[in-house]
């Protein structure tokens, strides 16, 4: 199969980790005329669309979230791997206590699956490193090999869902393959923690990825209550044991992407009932 144009000077591939490739758009070049000052400047800023491009070769799958999938190319079968009414009801439970879609397609044969463009950072993991697991925050997950294994964890303490806002449920990946996960931030910007039967303590929730084996619950920052309130500190999310952390230096900022996103979109139908609308 040949595929041409898939590169060329406005698309290039950013990152690779075996058959998964990153494909970013230095430009928006498909624009409207009523946004396109605005995306000449986000694309500035390095807010940019980006793709996650598959290779399939035969010998491996891979797992994409539902609805992810922009277009394909080769003999490639699709399997949602529902193998019955109580599997179905398994994986809705499941995709619910932790924000991802219940059913996730799995894709065999060979050729290439281009997935839906992201104004997020698409970050690829290799999962084999973090030998015990990678536990990542909610919505995150893009999509893996199909030779990675992902599980429900909840967490170690009810105090780190009550009082530290983060839910009691996350999803965690093992196994062998890679991981693509979407990130508010640049994976140059994410800071690793590497604890060796030590303890890390964050304000706030700027946790997107930690080993499983990590003991994660929510404590206050002082040793009293009184002396949280005097010094101005209140709860922290603490990680104790031996694994890594990556952290955000900002808090997340979901609701910007969830507006770039779409941002296109509404220009162009706004565009598109300035120039067409009065016509009779």
């Amino acid at each position: 199969m040949i595929i041409k144009n898939l590169e060329n000077d406005n698309r290039k591939f950013v990152e690779n980790k075996e058959n998964f490739h990153v494909l970013e758009h230095l430009a928006d070049l498909s624009v409207a005329p009523a946004n396109a000052t605005r995306e000449y400047f986000m694309s500035k800023m390095g807010i940019r669309r980006r793709q996650l491009a598959v290779e399939m070769d035969g010998s491996r799958s891979v797992l994409v979230q539902a609805g992810a999938m922009q277009w394909m190319a080769g003999n490639i079968k699709a399997n949602t791997a529902v193998k019955g009414v109580g599997n179905l009801l398994g994986k809705v439970v499941k995709g619910a206590v932790t924000k991802e879609s219940a059913i996730k397609t799995e894709y065999t044969g060979n050729g290439w699956i281009v997935l839906e463009p992201t104004y997020k950072f698409i970050i690829l993991v290799d999962v084999g490193e973090w030998k015990s697991g990678i536990t990542v925050e909610d919505g995150m997950f893009y999509a893996c090999s199909g030779s990675v294994k992902s599980d429900v964890v909840s967490r170690k303490n009810i105090s780190s869902a009550l009082l530290g806002g983060e839910g009691f449920f996350n999803l965690s990946l093992s196994g062998s393959g890679i991981a693509a996960l979407e990130s508010n931030v640049p994976y140059d910007e994410l800071i690793e923690v590497e604890l060796k039967d030590e303890t890390l303590k964050i304000d706030g929730s700027l946790a997107v990825c930690w080993s499983t084996d990590l003991e994660f619950t929510v404590e206050t920052a002082t040793n009293t209550l009184v002396d949280s309130a005097v010094s101005g500190e209140g709860l922290v999310n603490v990680y104790r044991g031996s694994g890594k952390v990556l952290m955000s230096p900002v808090a997340p900022t979901a609701s910007l992407y969830g507006a770039t996103n779409s941002m296109a979109a509404k220009a162009a139908a706004v565009t598109s009932n300035t120039l067409f609308g009065r016509r009779k």
